[in-house]
């Protein structure tokens, strides 16, 4: 026989899952517990603003008190309080949310600004407490009242002789928790959930007017750009991350519509240029904080960058430590990336001179954002610049082949375009010889010697195959550092050939205009970066073949044919040594014999 009921859910069952899993941290209760004080104080801040009471003169406040004596840690505020039936609702029976009961009661005057779920928010006090107590009272005249459980399925109510509006609660602290009954501990959390909360919270409030809050009510990111200067700018950064290092620049986010953003993003200076630092973006919901890098709001390259991002759309799950995945989030997203590129354009076009300065410390930042989101990529593509061999900045953009006019555009329609090589040196202490010879012959080739530069060159000719390819300096003999094609010759060619004997070099004769050269290394752009790929993966890198390109205008060379065998075999080994150290750093074995042979022309010298 078929039975129907409804499911019912009680706190025996329900507490052990809120103590152990509802939270990632324990320590966030200590935010939860002040948050919903906060919440209590903006519902009664918005029955004023409504003229349904009187505002108060003497402020709005959340105190924290420490009884180490009395193990007892207690939080209280002075908001809009509880009546007995509200106590019920929102702290006995869990499931009912009082923020979304007052929402609902005054959406039609506007009601916002609100967060939480004030029964499982308060349930957090049991991660650290073994019995907590709540001593309430409404702004309404009804008597106060004393809830008190020890977190099982038990509690006791009833009225009692709190005066003043509002509410207080009485965590009796656990013996294992103890930690907690500390200043330094309960003062660090407090800055760091409640930093940016709209009214005061103090710790320990003596009364003597010397008391000050530990959080800032008005945090600069809530402000209107037009009234921050420079300075405070920086003085936000340095206070809210402890980063002594002046930030580069900052993007002050700042929207109403269609929903509700604020906050600030810091380019912070790179202290370690070989890897990406991770940075911390804090997200809080109303001034309250969430947690560090929400990947959800917060795109992954973004989080290179230190910032506060204040949104109170985002949908928070009861626990308000997670998000839910939905559109509002990902529109949110979106205009966050929007902006930053946005920055940087504006930056680029109206100060070239301070966008070059600071390109070393964003560049990382912009090429790692390009590879993971093509959107980005869309938005700063031609913003893109590198450094050449001149120590100029030129941009991808420019380094591009130009488009045929409108006019001209059918004619080409069915000409194969050919991309457009473009040179690049990787180590320009290593390759120097390769840009001597590139700037004998007025040739240019861009500095690429970041570790992300190998992974974003190859994503830039994946964007624009047809357009433009990348190749190192060493990988090929332009035209234009030739006198005349075609300079074969094949004497020349065998004896190199005889001298290596060595099937993994390839020796070819070309006549360079720069005659002080005897040779020079080249290895084939694609079977190198594969090479180099296996190695980054941890898989050998393997002897690479290469390309022994003999320059027969060189004198050296040309003299080679007047000697004989044994001689031969020892100056083109010995011209083979030097192109080899021009083009890497030596082996053992190499570096060995290359001190060989030069022991042996010194001998030669001073005969």
């Amino acid at each position: 026989m078929q039975k129907q009921g409804n499911i019912k859910i009680s706190s025996e069952n329900m507490m052990p899952i809120i103590k152990k899993w509802l939270y990632s941290d324990k320590d966030i209760f200590l935010r939860e517990i002040v948050a919903n004080g906060i919440d209590a104080i903006t519902k009664y801040n918005k029955l004023v603003s409504m003229g349904e009471v009187a505002a108060d003169e003497g402020g709005y406040y959340v105190k924290i008190f420490i009884d180490k004596k009395a193990k007892t840690l207690t939080v209280e505020d002075n908001g809009i309080g509880m009546t007995g039936e509200e106590v019920e609702n929102y702290i006995t029976q869990i499931a009912f949310s009082g923020a979304s009961d007052f929402l609902e009661k005054y959406e039609k005057a506007g009601g916002d600004g609100i967060i939480g779920h004030f029964g499982l928010g308060f349930y957090s006090a049991y991660m650290v407490s073994e019995n907590v107590e709540i001593f309430t009272k409404s702004y309404k005249d009804e008597p106060a009242v004393h809830w008190e459980s020890d977190g099982n399925s038990t509690y006791t109510i009833e009225d009692c002789d709190k005066s003043g509006r509002g509410t207080k609660i009485i965590m009796h602290i656990a013996p294992e928790e103890k930690e907690f009954l500390e200043e330094s501990t309960i003062k660090n959390l407090v800055k760091k959930y409640c930093s940016f909360m709209p009214y005061n919270v103090y710790v320990n409030f003596k009364g003597d007017g010397k008391d000050e809050p530990l959080n800032t009510t008005l945090p600069l990111y809530a402000k209107l750009p037009k009234d921050c200067t420079d300075e405070d700018y920086k003085k936000f950064y340095t206070d809210t991350f402890m980063d002594y290092n002046e930030p580069i620049f900052w993007v002050h986010l700042n929207m109403d519509y269609p929903f509700k953003l604020k906050g600030i993003l810091y380019f912070p200076k790179v202290k370690n240029k070989v890897e990406l630092e991770r940075g911390k973006v804090k997200l809080y919901c109303n001034q309250v904080f969430i947690a560090d890098n929400i990947k959800e709001v917060i795109p992954e390259y973004l989080m290179l960058l230190n910032g506060v991002i204040d949104c109170p759309d985002i949908p928070l799950n009861v626990s308000r430590s997670f998000l839910q995945n939905d559109r509002q989030v990902q529109k949110i997203s979106k205009h966050i990336v929007k902006k930053v590129a946005d920055k940087l354009t504006s930056l680029y076009k109206n100060d070239r001179e301070k966008y070059e300065k600071c390109w070393e410390d964003v560049s990382n930042f912009i090429k790692f954002g390009c590879i993971k989101d093509n959107d980005f990529y869309e938005k700063v593509k031609d913003i893109i610049i590198y450094k050449d061999i001149d120590g100029k900045f030129v941009s991808i953009s420019d380094l591009m082949p130009e488009q045929p006019a409108e006019e001209n555009k059918e004619d080409k329609k069915e000409e194969p375009s050919t991309p457009k090589t473009i040179y690049y040196v990787s180590d320009e202490e290593q390759q120097a010889q390769y840009i001597k010879l590139f700037k004998d012959s007025a040739l240019s080739a861009i500095c690429c010697d970041n570790f992300i530069d190998p992974h974003f060159l190859s994503y830039l000719e994946y964007k624009a195959p047809d357009k433009i390819k990348f190749m190192r300096i060493d990988a090929d003999i332009d035209g234009a550092l030739k006198s005349e094609e075609n300079a074969e010759d094949s004497v020349i060619t065998d004896i190199f050939k005889n001298a290596l004997n060595n099937d993994k070099v390839t020796v070819k004769t070309e006549k360079l205009k720069n005659v002080e050269v005897p040779a020079v290394i080249v290895v084939d752009e694609y079977m190198r970066r594969y090479s180099e790929m296996g190695k980054f993966y941890g898989m050998s890198e393997g002897d690479l073949n290469k390309t022994l390109i003999v320059n027969t205008a060189c004198p050296v060379v040309e003299k080679l044919k007047e000697l004989g065998d044994e001689k031969q075999k020892f100056v083109a080994g010995y011209i083979y040594s030097l192109a080899l150290a021009a083009f890497k750093k030596l082996t053992p074995d190499e570096l060995s014999k290359f001190q060989k042979d030069n022991l042996v022309l010194l001998g030669e010298y001073i005969k």
